[in-house]
Order: structure tokens, then C-alpha cells, then sequence
């Protein structure tokens, strides 16, 4: 009978999906292995190993990559769960669906120097653009994210500093667990986070 009515005038229920995004090397793998201890199960397809760069894991689904070009029906199967979506994705999230998306932010010149070293280690090039240039353009991508999210019915986003959740994780975690919700175990989402993984430690700026 509930179906009947549900069909009837449509579900009230919204269908909600957990979204960690952020530039590259800001900690979203980390995020994305909190709220997992917290109690949410990630949508991953564990195709990217941990390796130095990421030796806890990547919790990336390859799909994802693939919402530019239309693939998207692989959302539904997210209701309930946390999905990694890197920024440049976000506006490719199909319609239909209520987003809660824990945005990680990190001093540029960290984000910088792990990314450098991350392709130092895959035998890349750092140098290919000047970091003053590389800068320039993720200030502009990022103020271009945080824009389309304020103008979103459907999206509400909480932005985490890296910074801070390593030095204080506990007030941190419970601001987590007021936006997505408080069934969260707080405990586990607290042991995750590791500082001797911070890396590449810069003095603190200033970030939005």
C-alpha cells in the first residue's frame, strides 16, 4: 500500500548522496576513509592501489571519470553512500538527487609540493608549468566551484581544511556528523586521521 501511494503522489523521501570533492592532493582519500569508519559505505571499484603517494588507498570509481560524457546511471546505486567526484566533475552530477558534499580545502603550496612529488614518483615531469601558474588556475577553478554550488537547489556542501582536522579532528568530526547526520560513529572517524601522513607541512595561510 505504502508503494501504491508512493507511486501515486510520489515519494517524499529525498534520495541522498554523500559526495567527497576537492582539488587534487587536498585529502579527500582520507576523507572518504572516515566516512567510512563513521558507517557510510564508499562507491569504489578499488582499481587504484595504495602506494606511497596514498598508502591507506584512493577510493576512486573509474565511473565517475565519465559523468562529462553521460554516464551517470550509476548514481542511483550511491543513495546512502559516499562517493568520491573530483571538482571538475561536480556540475556533471546528474539531477533528481539530494547532495552532501564534504569539500576539502588545503593551503595551496601543500597541495603544490604533494602534487610535485606525486609525479616525481610516477616518473613525471613537476615542472611542465610553473607552480605560480598552476596556482593561479585552482584559485580560479576553485572560486568557480563554490559559486555554482551557492546557486544549487539540491546541493548543500560543508568545506573541511586539512589542515585542521589533522591538528583537531574531534570538533571537526562533529561538525561532520551535524551536516550528514548523527547515526556517524565519531570514534573510528577520529583514529583515521594520521598525522605522521602530513607530509608536506607548510606554515598555515589563509584560505576561504
Amino acid at each position: 500500500m505504502k508503494n501504491f501511494f508512493q507511486k501515486l503522489f510520489g515519494s517524499e523521501e529525498k534520495k541522498v548522496v554523500t559526495v567527497v570533492s576537492g582539488l587534487p592532493r587536498s585529502g579527500t582519500s582520507m576523507m572518504m576513509k572516515m566516512l567510512e569508519a563513521g558507517g557510510i559505505p564508499p562507491v569504489t571499484d578499488n582499481l587504484r592501489e595504495a602506494d606511497t603517494d596514498n598508502p591507506k588507498g584512493y577510493y576512486e570509481f573509474e565511473r565517475v571519470k565519465q559523468m562529462d560524457k553521460g554516464d551517470v546511471e550509476w548514481v542511483v546505486d550511491a543513495e546512502g553512500k559516499v562517493v568520491k567526484v573530483i571538482s571538475q566533475l561536480l556540475k556533471y552530477l546528474p539531477e533528481g538527487y539530494e547532495y552532501r558534499i564534504i569539500f576539502m580545502r588545503r593551503n595551496m603550496d601543500e597541495i603544490l609540493a604533494s602534487q610535485q612529488k606525486m609525479l616525481l614518483n610516477r616518473g613525471e615531469d613537476p615542472h611542465k608549468a610553473s607552480d605560480d601558474e598552476i596556482s593561479a588556475l585552482f584559485e580560479k577553478h576553485l572560486q568557480s566551484v563554490m559559486s555554482w554550488i551557492r546557486v544549487q537547489p539540491n546541493v548543500q556542501a560543508l568545506y573541511v581544511h586539512y589542515r585542521d582536522m589533522l591538528d583537531n579532528p574531534e570538533p571537526h568530526v562533529e561538525q561532520i556528523r551535524r551536516f550528514l547526520g548523527d547515526h556517524l560513529d565519531a570514534k573510528p572517524m577520529v583514529e583515521v586521521v594520521d598525522p605522521n601522513l602530513y607530509r608536506n607541512r607548510q606554515e598555515k595561510l589563509q584560505v576561504n
